[in-house]
């Protein structure tokens, strides 16, 4: 009854209930039927009351608690940096999975039937695939038209006649359903290009059932981990080099909206995360393109439609794809996931001529029926359910990206008289590329509304929530053993609608786990071969694979490579110019203001570093005038030099090897950017109608605090992070942005005489960040040669030139057995300022002037100083060319 009070509303009128496992039939609301003793809690399902009295309530209905609950969930979501978006801009945040509170929960006969079915329309599926890339007899007896098979613009003709790698053609697929008001599972529709889901699932899975552990220990929940580690073997099987296949993900790259689902499960699985340029293919093979060269890849589980996976074949405008795959594919010496050609399988159409295919094909009935569904290209079809269309769904026959007709699916009951007519109209038109299928009402899932108080409900306080009631469809996966068999997840991906119908994820839909009950005679059996109900592994656990294949040195594609060297340079130069930003408005604002060396000083750098645009005048002619401009520059988009630029580009970079980074790495990255960019947000929208002056105190604390999350972003990146050759690349970025940096700083600092000041020795050991370093080690010693020793020759010092240069020649040597050796040469050019004495940069004869005229010899230090610029522009540019652009060398090239 406590639950009941917390319904606002049910199911409609015809629509089955998850929650009290009945159709829900007309009456007053729940609310009001609690109120006057009419509610039961008999009336719920039995997996409902399961999960009900796992909770321990109070004697009130508890919305705090649940308020709570959905508040973790959600921070989990954001913590975990799952995301959905809709093809990102990379100037817009990205969107945060929508995810329930609650689970859609099967008890065990539920499952059994869609078990039993999905594993055989796989059978069938597969059968069809054979038939339509071999004899073709279904269409040449009838049984299928020839429009859904040849003239489907997902069937290959190209692939026709050429044998399975592995014997079989399909290795995953996915099956939307959803159960109808007489409570059985129906088929809607059916995935086998690249179905998507299986990331978010787990994700689900771990996030829900750590808010419910007690109700998912009861339950009892199947596992879900077994059957990835059978997707996996079952794929390297197959593989022509069997179970120490090298197996890829191939994504479309982060700019697709499923992108976080394909980092999760290259983590997850143990597998390369790879983008169309990271292949290529040699004599008829797949390779992957790497910094150790071109290795072999033997297995391809593809998120990319088919039409983009040849540009050679297929459209030839595709930079998603690898020109030669298909022939690699025919030629037998690449396993793909599934086989390029299945996209026919998908059509709408097709389902209504399943049950005769089972039939014939199978010899059996189908034991998961269908949606009806009439194809218009039959006269006799459309003859029989032209006429019903109001109460039918006009679906398209054939996909988007193509030369035939498509649209998005329309309810007949929700057309005017005037539209039926019309849409009939252009059915007759055109019937080959329309579907009708019959309208079934969706079973309705309850759903957890939080309050707009959800924040105060943890102190205690009772906040406003609710149970609504949204419409449901579940989306099962299935996938082909090691065996030749078939096994289904036991479990999947729930998608809820809006209360009017389902909605895309795209479109405002929302997600919720499913948790699937395990049958209670193996539940002794199940816990005691460890296969208990605890969530799957995490991603950073390691693969799933138990081989020794799977423990072979992590490779490193050379785009990886690329956007890890820039990953690290734009967060070294974003913290470099952040500091000097913050130098700069320290001292606009003391009372050195009005000292020439600094304001000179000032202006160079920060000219030399593009914090301000041209033509803004001096620090030195107009304090406040340099001052706003420093700040406009901050969150200035088209300066491609600004702090707000170069953190974007890192969190850019990164996105492209999100595989590679732990949650808590992405996390800091978008919070740093996001944090940043609010203050130029508000301050956009505050002075939309009138300028106002900056704070420039609320700014020095931004930059603070983001100079904070750019250290633990540093420790991140220098602990966090497994030292193989990306990494090297990674600490060689920062290590060359360093170095040119703080280089010319000095030299700049030298050069304008701010030595000889006692408030530009102290902004040089600010920007050098060695401040409480010499204040420790030489006290009251303001010396060039003391700042010589500390800032250029010291070996302990991370912030010494002597130091970056050091590690930097070191990082070069540990990667000599890459291209032939070429990175030795390179460790040559960085000079060995350790070895220096800082006598020998700054003689004692200098001591008296602290600075020389031009009539003196110029020091030895503007030489040493000139040569570690030239050396990082120098470095930097070979390695480019090594390894990014190989514009080297033919024996360095692996490129296409």
């Amino acid at each position: 009854m406590k639950w009941a009070a917390l319904q606002q509303e049910r199911a409609p009128d015809g629509h089955w209930d998850e929650l009290r496992g009945a159709v829900s039939v007309q009456g007053t609301t729940p609310a009001a039927n609690a109120s006057a003793g009419t509610e039961k809690p008999a009336t719920l399902s039995a997996a409902w009351l399961t999960f009900i009295e796992q909770q321990n309530t109070a004697a009130t209905p508890g919305t705090a608690e649940l308020n709570t609950r959905m508040a973790n969930l959600q921070r989990q979501v954001r913590d975990n940096g799952i995301t959905y978006n809709v093809y990102a801009a990379s100037d817009q945040p990205q969107r945060p999975w929508s995810l329930d509170l609650f689970p859609l929960m099967l008890g065990h006969a539920d499952w059994q039937q869609i078990e039993a079915g999905v594993m055989q329309r796989m059978q069938l599926l597969e059968r069809i695939m054979a038939d339509a890339y071999g004899p073709q007899q279904l269409v040449l007896n009838g049984q299928l038209p020839a429009a859904l098979v040849q003239g489907h613009p997902a069937y290959l003709p190209a692939m026709h006649g050429v044998p399975p790698v592995g014997g079989r053609y399909l290795s995953l697929a996915a099956f939307d359903l959803a159960r109808g008001p007489d409570g059985c599972w129906w088929l809607l529709s059916q995935r086998t290009q690249a179905p998507s889901g299986l990331g978010y699932l787990l994700e689900n899975r771990q996030i829900v059932s750590r808010q419910f552990p007690q109700a998912f220990e009861a339950f009892p929940v199947q596992r879900l981990a077994e059957t990835y580690r059978t997707l996996i073997d079952g794929i390297k099987a197959r593989s022509p080099a069997g179970a120490g296949a090298h197996i890829a993900l191939l994504t479309p790259g982060p700019y697709n909206e499923t992108y976080f689902e394909h980092a999760y499960l290259a983590r997850y699985l143990g597998l390369s995360l790879v983008q169309g340029n990271d292949l290529t293919v040699r004599d008829e093979k797949l390779y992957l393109k790497t910094l150790q060269g071109l290795q072999p890849v033997h297995g391809l589980l593809k998120r990319v439609d088919d039409d983009w996976l040849d540009p050679l074949e297929m459209r030839a405008d595709s930079t998603l794809g690898v020109p030669g795959l298909l022939q690699a594919v025919r030629s037998g010496h690449v396993l793909v996931a599934n086989t390029p050609g299945s996209g026919f399988l998908e059509s709408n159409a097709l389902l209504g001529f399943m049950p005769a295919l089972a039939r014939d094909l199978l010899g059996q009935a189908l034991q998961l029926p269908a949606i009806p569904s009439w194809w218009c290209g039959e006269a006799a079809a459309l003859q029989d359910v032209l006429p019903r269309i109001q109460s039918c769904v006009i679906k398209p026959t054939y996909p988007y990206n193509t030369d035939r007709q498509s649209f998005e699916p329309v309810l007949g009951h929700a057309l005017s008289r005037q539209e039926q007519n019309e849409w009939a109209g252009r059915i007759l038109r055109d019937p080959d590329a329309h579907t009708l299928q019959s309208w079934l009402p969706l079973s309705h899932q309850p759903t957890w509304q939080a309050g707009p108080n959800t924040a105060n409900s943890a102190s205690g306080a009772e906040a406003a929530g609710a149970i609504q009631s949204r419409p449901v469809v579940l989306r099962v996966f299935a996938v082909a053993n090691a065996q030749g068999g078939w096994q289904v997840l036991p479990g999947g991906l729930a998608r809820l609608g809006t209360r009017e119908g389902i909605a895309s994820m795209q479109r405002g839909g929302s997600s919720a786990d499913v948790w699937v009950q395990s049958p209670a005679q193996s539940q002794s059996q199940s816990q005691s071969q460890s296969q208990s109900t605890s969530p799957p592994p995490s991603p950073s656990q390691g693969p799933l694979t138990g081989d020794t294949s799977s423990q072979r040195q992590r490779l490193v594609t050379s785009r990886a490579a690329e956007n890890l060297f820039w990953m690290g340079r734009y967060t070294e130069r974003t913290e470099n110019t952040m500091r000097l930003v913050r130098l700069s408005l320290e001292i606009l604002g003391s009372e050195n203001q009005n000292l020439p060396c600094l304001l000179n000083f000032i202006t160079r750098m920060a000219t030399r570093h593009g914090l301000v645009r041209a033509g803004v005048p001096a620090a030195s002619q107009a304090h406040r005038v340099f001052e706003r401009s420093l700040i406009a520059g901050l969150w200035d988009k088209e300066l491609a030099t600004s702090v707000g630029f170069n953190l974007r580009a890192v969190r850019l970079a990164a996105a492209s090897v999100r595989e590679r980074l732990s949650p808590e790495h992405w996390r800091l990255l978008e919070q740093a950017e996001s944090r940043f960019f609010k203050p130029a947000q508000d301050h956009t929208e505050a002075t939309s109608s009138a300028p106002s002056t900056p704070d420039t105190v609320a700014v020095q604390r931004l930059l603070a605090d983001t100079s904070q999350m750019l250290a633990a972003l540093t420790g991140a990146q220098t602990d966090r992070m497994s030292r193989d050759d990306g990494w090297r690349l990674l600490s060689i970025g920062r290590h060359i942005e360093r170095l040119e940096f703080l280089s010319s700083a000095l030299s700049e600092a030298v050069q304008l005489g701010l030595i000889g000041e006692q408030a530009g020795f102290d902004a040089v050991l600010d920007l050098f960040d060695s401040t409480i370093s010499f204040h420790a080690q030489y006290q009251q010693s303001r010396t060039p040669q003391a700042l010589m020793d500390l800032l250029v020759t010291n070996s302990d010092n991370p912030r010494s030139l002597g130091w970056v240069a050091h590690t930097l020649r070191s990082r070069l040597r540990r990667m000599g057995q890459l291209a032939d050796g070429a990175t030795l040469p390179l460790a040559e050019l960085v000079p060995n300022l350790i070895e220096l004495t800082p006598e020998a940069l700054w003689p004692l004869t200098s001591l008296a002037s602290r600075q020389p005229t031009q009539a003196d010899s110029p020091l030895p230090l503007h030489s040493a100083l000139a040569h570690c610029q030239t050396a990082a522009r120098d470095v930097s540019d070979q390695l480019c060319g090594l390894f990014f652009t190989h514009s080297g060398e033919a024996r360095y090239s692996v490129g296409a």
